[in-house]
């Protein structure tokens, strides 16, 4: 029985990579990951491009990211169909990274997130991910898809115009006073494209889509001679060759600065392969591993930034076409980073006619999936704090900066739930405050019970650090002092550190004032906790009774014996 919970602990770190191959691995199963790797691969390879562009960086770093960390991620992680590599959310953070540090300062960022990402996963924080507000995550996910939207005006639109500022308001600026250098034939692509993905998603939905579009924007900016940047022009020819070790110069003394964009990443890294994961799980009725998907998160970032790609993650689309196309084990992941690298070798040359319009036309796409519009417009139906969250998330995200925007949105969030917890939490008293433990429906003439010289109050709820204040002022409302002070306490499933200081304050207060202070009804919880604490019954001070009938008794003993100790003096 000694052995079980090691072997336990150390199956939590076990690649589903492994899981399957214990099984068996036949054919079939070869087959049918075969199938949906390919048809991922089409997915995949025009989207990576373009967040790579989107990030301001060049195409086949986003292809190197798919295929080094897509590999990864398959191979190590705790999910038997994540795909994994780049999305859409790390563009804004990725492209504010690059444009103020350098890309040797995106490694460096990646890096961090990387480890992160690992020290999480060791120290099983995976299922804190999912204690994640939703509001945070709506208003962040809406917040970086206006963002994607504004980066791709310039490309969407053919503006002749120089680097495009990251912050929101002055791209906007720069957008308005370049506006008169738009070109029709960028404008004509990304419509073309548009139209293409949307009208292959309502009448051919199987068919891939981004694919297909940048084939005939392709095909139409070729044939035509049209004058639209393309990815050849602006970037020069994809490399046909093997990703390679690449170690830039770094600035490591710039760590402290970049610390707070490696979190960032490796939020969004953690948090997104994790959705991912159970989004997986609930279209094939598997279960994920979400510690070791965090450490294969993490070990793939660090691969991918050593060499030459951006951060990664699980994608919630590729990963549920995954599932749609036949995939059922990692090896499917593993083929479409395989596929990818494949495409990339043989179809460099072609890529360079790849108009910049196209790809804008799919991150605009891109842009409105992730914006959870109707998840959006549903939160804000929700009570005022949560909106309150939504919003404020959605701005900062937007307008300031998406590391400010997260621990904001925590933060705030977090204040909602105290200030809701402390109001949940009722110190009550008078008639309801003396009925029976059993029950709820007490007569109002109860009240007779309590002896003279006695008065009763009672908690409902968690006694926690938002809530203890409400204990201060209790003794405050008798202008003559109670003998005996009962504090019912039967309703208070939870108590932390805070509240038992706050009861140790009201004991204080009671002694100062000649009262004893008799609790009764503590559950499990809150008893541990006190005795954890030290604070045990005082005779004459505290007294720890187990129901409200046996504190009534009490209370009746302790004012006869004030009431003899009077007499005899």
């Amino acid at each position: 029985m000694s052995a079980h919970p090691p072997s336990k602990r150390l199956r939590e770190f076990e690649p589903k990579t492994i899981a399957v191959f214990r099984a068996g691995y036949g054919l079939a199963d070869l087959r049918a990951d075969a199938v949906a790797g390919l048809t991922v691969a089409i997915i995949a390879l025009p989207l990576a491009m373009a967040l790579a562009i989107a990030s301001g960086t060049t195409p086949e770093k986003g292809l190197h990211t798919a295929i080094i960390a897509g590999f990864l991620i398959s191979f190590l992680g705790g999910s038997k169909v994540q795909i994994g590599g780049p999305t859409a959310a790390f563009i804004p953070v990725v492209f504010a990274v690059i444009e103020k540090f350098g890309y040797g300062g995106l490694i460096l960022c990646t890096l961090m997130a990387g480890l992160m990402l690992i020290a999480a996963g060791l120290l099983r924080l995976g299922t804190l991910m999912k204690y994640i507000p939703q509001p945070v995550v709506t208003g962040f996910t809406a917040g970086i898809a206006v963002s994607i939207f504004s980066s791709q005006i310039k490309d969407a639109l053919g503006l002749r115009m120089g680097q495009v500022p990251a912050e929101f308001i002055p791209r906007w600026a720069a957008y308005a006073k370049h506006i008169a250098t738009t070109q029709p034939a960028a404008v004509a692509l990304t419509l073309l494209g548009l139209f293409t993905i949307l009208a292959l998603r309502r009448w051919r939905p199987a068919w891939p889509g981004f694919l297909i579009a940048l084939l005939l924007c392709t095909l139409v900016s070729a044939g035509f001679a049209l004058p639209a940047e393309t990815i050849g022009s602006k970037f020069g020819g994809l490399p046909s060759a093997l990703p390679s070790f690449d170690f830039p110069h770094i600035p490591f003394e710039r760590t402290r600065e970049l610390l707070p964009s490696a979190f960032t990443i490796a939020f969004l890294a953690g948090v997104e392969s994790l959705l991912s994961a159970v989004v997986a799980d609930g279209m094939t009725g598997g279960r994920h591993r979400s510690n070791m998907e965090l450490v294969a998160q993490g070990v793939a970032n660090a691969a991918s930034a050593l060499f030459g790609g951006l951060p990664a993650t699980g994608a919630i689309a590729r990963t549920a076409t995954n599932i749609r196309a036949g995939g059922r084990t990692p090896v499917s992941g593993m083929l479409h980073a395989a596929f990818l690298l494949a495409f990339m070798l043989l179809l460099a040359p072609l890529m360079r006619y790849v108009p910049l319009a196209g790809l804008a036309a799919i991150l605009l796409i891109v842009a409105w999936n992730i914006s959870e519009v109707e998840a959006f417009r549903h939160t804000l139906s929700a009570p005022k704090g949560d909106r309150l969250v939504l919003l404020l998330t959605f701005f900062l995200t937007v307008f300031f900066d998406l590391t400010l925007a997260i621990e904001v949105g925590v933060v705030v969030a977090a204040f909602v739930f105290m200030f809701r917890m402390a109001e949940a939490v009722e110190v009550q008293s008078g008639v309801r405050m003396i009925e029976s433990d059993d029950d709820s429906g007490a007569d109002p003439t109860q009240r007779a019970r309590l002896p003279a010289g006695v008065e009763a109050f009672q908690i409902s709820g968690p006694l926690f650090f938002g809530a203890a204040s409400r204990l201060d002022d209790l003794l405050d409302q008798f202008r003559v002092p109670p003998k005996v002070f009962i504090l019912r306490m039967r309703l208070v499933p939870v108590i932390d550190a805070s509240g038992v200081h706050a009861l140790e304050g009201l004991l204080e207060r009671c002694q100062r004032r000649g009262i004893t202070l008799v609790v009764s009804g503590l559950q499990p919880q809150p008893r541990r906790v006190l005795a954890q604490m030290r604070l045990h019954p005082r005779e004459g001070a505290l007294h720890i009774v187990p129901d409200f009938d046996s504190a009534l008794r009490l209370a009746d003993d302790l004012i006869a014996g004030t009431a003899t100790q009077d007499r005899t003096s």
